[in-house]
């Protein structure tokens, strides 16, 4: 069983779009998994799939807004693997 979070602070900008795009990835590699949605002190948005950061560890961490927000490739190499 595939287990996927998708960490984020309240207000994030960028947490619907990723959550849109979590959620096409998954139909897309048929992967039945429930999302764990956590609010908190978190580099936001990240997904973790399995404990691990799809796009890698970031440089901080703590509250703050990524950059890095992840791709619709990182998603589906990391639930197709």
């Amino acid at each position: 069983m595939i287990k996927v979070e998708l960490l984020h602070v309240a207000g994030c900008a960028n947490l619907e779009v990723t959550r849109a795009l979590l959620q096409a990835c998954l139909v897309e590699a048929s992967v039945e998994a429930e999302v764990e949605d956590r609010v908190g002190a978190f580099p936001s948005p990240s997904v973790l799939v399995n404990g691990t950061d799809v796009m890698g560890p970031p440089e901080a961490g703590g509250a703050m807004c990524r950059l890095d927000i992840p791709t619709r490739e990182c998603l589906l190499a990391a639930l197709t693997s």
